[in-house]
């Protein structure tokens, strides 16, 4: 079973930046892809797979940006120019070689002057 801890959320202003962490347990090698989703619906934010290919979500393409860092198994979402329409609540998705997505408990993200 893999852990997935979600961290970063909070409260910024319209137009404000905040950079969202997905620490998950287990070997960077046995994940074939992390993705960043968002609301109970889990509609797709941006994910990056394993050969490092990144797939956006066409609000995120200009504004957001997903990283890794294998070293501490922890995947990044920067979210910049965010809006109020952004206000959710954002899920990480961790797939491994044979399943998932396994996901973590969620982070609440809220723009609002």
């Amino acid at each position: 079973q893999v852990h997935v801890v979600e961290s970063g959320g909070g409260l910024v202003q319209p137009g404000g930046s905040l950079r969202l962490s997905c620490a998950a347990s287990g070997s960077p090698d046995s994940f074939s892809a992390i993705g960043w989703y968002r609301r109970k619906q889990r509609e797709l934010v941006a994910l990056i797979n394993k050969y490092n290919t990144i797939d956006f979500a066409e609000f995120a393409k200009d504004r957001f940006t997903i990283s890794r860092d294998n070293a501490k198994n922890t995947v990044y979402l920067r979210m910049n120019s965010l809006k109020p329409e952004d206000t959710a609540v954002y899920y990480c998705g961790v797939y491994t070689l044979d399943s998932g997505p396994h996901w973590g408990q969620g982070i609440q993200v809220t723009v609002s002057s």
